[in-house]
């Protein structure tokens, strides 16, 4: 696996890694990570086919879904 880009945005972290004919679009925000993988062969023009994904609707829903992550996390420590 390598790293061909890390991009700060406000709030979190995104890693675009290559590894076995995909790209791998990792999101860091404190202990919590999501992972969007997209085959090679499903974009025409490759890294910047997957630099049009982040978009801001895409990013928005990635922050939201960092917020229910947080939440879920949340709670279930509560528990113990």
């Amino acid at each position: 696996m390598r790293v061909i880009e890390e991009i700060s945005f406000p709030g979190f972290k995104l890693s675009i890694l290559a590894m076995n004919q995909k790209f791998i679009l990792k999101f860091e925000k404190g202990n919590l990570e999501q992972t969007y993988k997209v085959a090679e062969m499903d974009l025409i023009f490759g890294l910047e086919d997957v630099k049009k994904m982040l978009n801001e609707t895409f990013l928005t829903t990635v922050m939201e879904r960092f917020k229910q992550m947080n939440n879920d996390f949340a709670d279930q420590l509560e528990q113990l």
